[in-house]
């Protein structure tokens, strides 16, 4: 029996999320209805502050005890777990799609949909992984964990645009999840903003990072992504959402790099006081 998705409670699309973006046994505790699926995205970036949240965790306190490098290392670890490297999947599945796929739509999504990883895939995620740790391990503990705390969040919001503006690919039955989200209401884009931007808004107050850069240059690497979609098979995947996720991220992480020095001793000033 179906329920309308406007007739569950409002806890049961949050907990839908948590058991949808994360490997978490949020579903030992209870089972939204299914119908709730269709709106995990609305609550994607909360879905963040636990990713974020525990990865940011891992880092700092592992700062204390371990040698940095190995700290961010095992915060990448921490996340790769607890979401079943569900974003990674997207982002290789992306990349061999897109990369091998040509101007063939059809051959893209079927590239995608293979379980197999291709070349595209796999030196891909390497170098995503490398400039993922390269740039975490450029930045303080303190830096890099508010900036993980915030990136995360704001990243899912970003992405989370990619349904509003343009139709899913594939047919509801192809679909991996089995599902479609639906599109928001202008409800849900506010609490989806709120999600995404009170996070970035803190760690923009607390740094004093140039807010024009760390908001701006993640969503033109969306929107660059967005045309390229469009245009090669006219409409979102899932994977194609995991893939400018963790993409627009990273955008924000090398924006950080490229400030860290000024973030570092505006940090340094704020806590003396």
């Amino acid at each position: 029996m179906q329920v309308n998705i406007d007739q569950t409670h409002w806890y049961d699309r949050i907990w839908a999320s948590f058991i949808f973006f994360t490997r978490l046994p949020f579903w030992r505790l209870h089972q939204p209805p299914q119908e709730c699926y269709k709106t995990v995205v609305e609550h994607w970036p909360l879905a963040g502050w636990i990713t974020g949240g525990l990865m940011a965790a891992t880092l700092w306190v592992g700062s204390m005890f371990l040698p940095y490098a190995v700290a961010v290392l095992l915060a990448i670890v921490v996340r790769l777990l607890i979401t079943g490297a569900l974003h990674e999947d997207g982002l290789a599945d992306f990349l061999d799609g897109f990369g091998g796929g040509g101007n063939n739509r059809e051959r893209i999504l079927a590239i995608m949909k293979d379980s197999h990883i291709g070349t595209y895939g796999v030196i891909g995620l390497i170098l995503y992984e490398l400039l993922l740790a390269a740039s975490l391990f450029s930045m303080t503990p303190t830096i890099a964990a508010l900036t993980i705390l915030a990136a995360d969040p704001f990243a899912k919001m970003v992405t989370s645009q990619l349904i509003m503006m343009m139709p899913y690919a594939r047919r509801e039955e192809e679909a991996k999840a089995k599902t479609i989200y639906r599109k928001m209401s202008w409800q849900a884009g506010i609490s989806l903003a709120i999600q995404g931007l009170l996070p970035m808004g803190l760690f923009i107050y607390m740094t004093n990072v140039s807010w024009e850069y760390v908001v701006f240059i993640p969503f033109l690497v969306m929107y660059f992504l967005y045309l390229l979609i469009w245009r090669k098979i006219h409409g979102y995947t899932g994977d194609c959402c995991g893939a400018v996720c963790l993409l627009v991220e990273l955008a924000v992480y090398l924006v950080v790099c490229s400030q860290h020095i000024s973030l570092t001793t505006h940090l340094s000033l704020l806590t003396s006081i």
